[in-house]
């Protein structure tokens, strides 16, 4: 691939673009504006920005990221995640609203030119720091708190707060002044979004409708509600009677904005843009890489950075707030056939028509819909199954989950997921600290050698064969060297150890000068160090130090043939 396509790949798919791609690409547009416009709205509200902030960011990172990113289905745009983490960020600064439309603008601006750069720079893999049960434990808290946080618009009355304590005790100071015909029109919306996820589809199955068919309808329901409430408001003006309704939604495409470039701003948003540039770019980085792996596709970490990167840069500067990979969207747009990333560029036309001609019918949406359209999109996320598998599975696993879920909801999302971050770096070193080691003895019959707590091996009184499952580093050959001199201690015939280096990657100076000690200590006992299958990078390192004219022993090709030349 030339240069030039690596950084637009929209170069790639152009050049085989045919009507077939035309028809799959605006049939998937389609169904994707139908689900976008309800949730744009829903989540701007949510980000604690005007309902037309929401329009605006389903437009422009649209045609950005068709354009810059490599995967075909990925559909970006807001997201109840970002929308949270705007509105937790931007929530206790205390601004005026003009101030906090800035401040969210800015926001997508800082996210969006940090991960161009990481692009830039080729650090995709910084995706990999996030392991996948911190992910998971703070989705499920953020949803948690998120579906909290829409109760005060189903019951008609306010809170306030981005933690579950917080808005818990909003909500019961405010319980009493709950609307009770808000509460009737949200209750059955609620059960309908809940039930027709899997209902409607199963009923049309039940009639012959195909599988695929009948679960891309059962995706309209909730334009069902909207359309169907909306109506039910303004024909009996129950706006009037205490239903809190969208209202008067500026008509017209967005106007050019400027991010803020104050150093005090940029202070205050820094961590947060941080947070959400990484988030949003794991968040949206699995499940592009899930739906490509469907079509046996590629997917440029790199090229994603810059891709998700320009369209949150893009969407800045024209009334925007920060924008990710959208989970139901993109999901939608790859059961619905989109072929190729013009998809994205339909639906920013139709969403741009939407704006236009579609805005005045909003006037009588209830909030209380948009609630409910968020609770239910989102609780498809909640995952609590993942604390039971981590803590049969493993308990730093467990560890890291827990307590990403308690400070997510506790504390709220940015300590969350700092935390969470900050438990998985610290389990990991924990674990290399203490890496696996094992004495082995070789099968009898075979040349193979295996553990001697788990199989009847044969051993040698002379020989010590130690496998050591870990790469050595500075915090981890401690660990190795007592648990050496332990074993050497209780064997008093032992005249060699050998070091079986099959699953040691890479050893650092550390360590090597560690070895070289404890080399030194066991010549002075009589005993004498060995290595066996030592990789090739492993041995070219050694190789080009002065460890092996210090070694009192060899290096062998395989243990099989250390343990024949010394016993």
């Amino acid at each position: 691939m030339t240069p030039k396509r690596h950084w637009f790949p929209a170069l790639v798919w152009l050049k085989t673009y045919n009507g077939g791609h035309f028809s799959g690409d605006l049939l998937a547009a389609i169904i994707v504006v139908i689900m976008l416009i309800p949730q744009s709205l829903a989540y701007a509200m949510l980000a604690g920005l005007p309902a037309e902030m929401g329009l605006y960011a389903g437009i422009t990172p649209l045609v950005i990221y068709a354009l810059l990113g490599s995967s075909r289905v990925l559909s970006v745009g807001p997201v109840a995640i970002m929308s949270l983490m705007t509105a937790a960020a931007l929530g206790t600064l205390g601004l005026a609203p003009e101030q906090y439309i800035v401040a969210a603008i800015t926001l997508a601006f800082m996210s969006g030119a940090l991960l161009i750069l990481l692009g830039f720079l080729q650090l995709g893999f910084v995706a990999n720091f996030m392991s996948h049960p911190v992910v998971t434990g703070f989705v499920t808290a953020s949803a948690l708190i998120i579906a909290l946080s829409q109760v005060q618009h189903l019951l008609g009355i306010t809170s306030h707060g981005y933690t579950l304590l917080e808005l818990l005790f909003s909500l019961w100071e405010s319980v009493q002044q709950m609307s009770g015909v808000t509460v009737a029109l949200a209750a059955p919306t609620l059960l309908w979004l809940f039930w027709s996820r899997k209902g409607v589809a199963n009923i049309l199955k039940k009639i012959g409708v195909s599988h695929s068919s009948a679960v891309l309808i059962g995706r309209f329901c909730p334009i069902f509600a909207v359309t169907f409430t909306t109506l039910i408001t303004w024909g009996f003006e129950l706006d009037t009677l205490g239903v809190a309704v969208v209202g008067s939604v500026p008509t017209g495409l967005p106007e050019f904005t400027m991010p803020s470039f104050s150093l005090e701003t940029w202070r205050m948003l820094g961590g947060s843009a941080i947070l959400i540039a990484t988030i949003g770019f794991v968040e949206s980085i699995s499940l592009a890489q899930g739906l490509a792996a469907k079509r046996r596709e590629r997917i440029d970490p790199d090229q994603e950075l810059i891709g998700l990167g320009a369209a949150n840069v893009a969407t800045s500067f024209f009334g925007g707030f920060p924008v990710a990979g959208g989970f139901s969207r993109s999901v939608v747009n790859y059961e619905a056939g989109a072929a190729t990333p013009a998809a994205g560029l339909y639906a920013a036309l139709l969403m741009v028509f939407a704006t236009l001609l579609l805005v005045p019918f909003l006037y009588f949406l209830p909030r209380a819909t948009l609630a409910a359209t968020i609770i239910a999109a989102v609780w498809s996320l909640v995952d609590l199954k993942i604390l039971k598998t981590a803590w049969y599975y493993s308990k730093a696993d467990f560890l890291a989950v827990f307590f990403t879920i308690v400070l997510t909801l506790v504390a709220g999302v940015e300590i969350g997921v700092a935390s969470g971050v900050l438990v998985s770096l610290i389990v990991h070193l924990y674990k290399t600290s203490r890496p696996h080691v094992a004495v082995v003895g070789e099968l009898p019959g075979t040349e193979h050698f295996r553990s001697v707590t788990r199989h009847n091996v044969e051993t040698h009184e002379t020989i010590l064969s130690i496998r050591i499952d870990e790469s050595l580093y500075f915090a981890n050959t401690r660990y190795l060297e007592d648990m050496i001199y332990g074993l050497i201690a209780e064997r008093p015939r032992l005249s060699h150890v050998i070091l079986m280096c099959t699953a040691v990657n890479e050893v650092d100076m550390s360590a090597l000068e560690s070895i070289l000690e404890m080399n030194k200590r066991l010549d002075e006992l009589g005993i004498k160090l060995h290595l066996s299958e030592v990789k090739g990078p492993v041995m070219d390192r050694l190789e080009r130090s002065d460890f092996l004219s210090k070694l009192s022993g060899n290096v062998y090709l395989s243990q099989h043939q250390a343990v024949e030349a010394l016993k």
